[in-house]
């Protein structure tokens, strides 16, 4: 893939390399970095990032989303054998903070009416992730979830900044969490967290030497 200028953001944490955001890599293919969250909600919080510029899945060219599937497959069978359970959001262009892709995984387990209380109307079933791309051409934007192999979307209309961040740091009791940059400048906070990122990247080395 050739990172022009029209593909790589200067002013963009997921677009460089050297970024605080990529402090700590996990796998690294041609399309994608999967790092651990610098700010994790919880153990074992993953980002996986696509280097060129993209603002979501629905976005990917086809060469870049197959090769997503395979490492989000990758990571959630990772994620559910090392930590018990799997969950994953992303937000589609609605209540971004940093405004390229950047899916997110973690151990969670528990029904959407937790995450989405307001009303079942505002939940809607996809069946695979290739849905997101037909939605986003339709609509330009989603909020996309998943709790182990079942998958949603949210309406729209109750999308805010951190929309899907805060609600998944309440339901992992760690409210605290929700906003990553109150969290970064929390000392104690971010020790913990640092903890868990080692025991993460050490959970995933043992793991893929495993795997190979």
């Amino acid at each position: 893939m050739d990172f022009s200028e029209s593909t790589i953001r200067k002013d963009c944490p997921h677009c460089d390399p050297n970024s605080f955001a990529l402090k700590f890599p996990l796998k690294e293919t041609s399309n994608f970095w999967v790092v651990c969250d610098v700010h994790p909600l919880t153990r074992g919080h993953i980002l996986i990032i696509p280097k060129k510029h993209l603002s979501c899945i629905g976005e990917y060219p086809e060469d870049v989303f197959n090769e997503f599937v395979e490492l989000n497959d990758l990571f959630s069978n990772f994620i559910k054998k090392t930590y018990g359970s799997v969950s994953s959001f992303e937000h589609g262009k609605i209540g971004q903070t940093v405004f390229h892709s950047h899916v997110q995984m973690f151990p969670y387990i528990g029904s959407p009416e937790t995450i989405v209380p307001e009303s079942n109307s505002f939940l809607t079933a996809v069946h695979n992730l290739n849905d997101l791309k037909t939605i986003f051409q339709k609509d330009g934007a989603y909020l996309f979830f998943s709790i182990g192999n079942d998958k949603w979307i949210v309406d729209i209309k109750i999308g805010k900044p951190r929309f899907f961040r805060d609600r998944f740091a309440v339901a992992l009791h760690n409210p605290r969490r929700g906003n990553w940059k109150e969290m970064h400048s929390d000392t104690v906070t971010m020790e913990e967290a640092n903890r868990e990122i080692h025991e993460l990247t050490a959970n995933w080395k043992k793991y893929s030497n495993k795997s190979i």
